[in-house]
């Protein structure tokens, strides 16, 4: 029979494994890229202070879309700059 001798050996089957690994290594850290690129900033990275709101814009925020009253804000706003 010729199946038997094909010529790949103990080698092709240890190739073959190692290929199967690293196929699956490579959909793992695939779906795990995918899963932080779609989900946004995760809380175990540090916040960018770029982006990061300031207190101040969200009690902005919070006044206009009327949330707090006018004597609340300027409570509030009064404690923010007294700091």
């Amino acid at each position: 029979m010729m199946f038997w001798n094909s010529g790949w050996g103990a080698g092709g089957w240890l190739l073959m494994s190692l290929l199967m690994l690293a196929f699956w290594a490579a959909v793992v850290v695939g779906v795990i890229c995918l899963a932080r690129t779609t989900s946004g900033p995760s809380s175990l990275s540090p916040p960018n202070p770029d982006t990061q709101e300031t207190a101040r814009g969200i009690l902005d925020e919070r006044f206009a879309r009327g949330e707090i009253t006018e004597e609340e804000y300027t409570r509030r706003r009064e404690l923010l700059t007294a700091q």
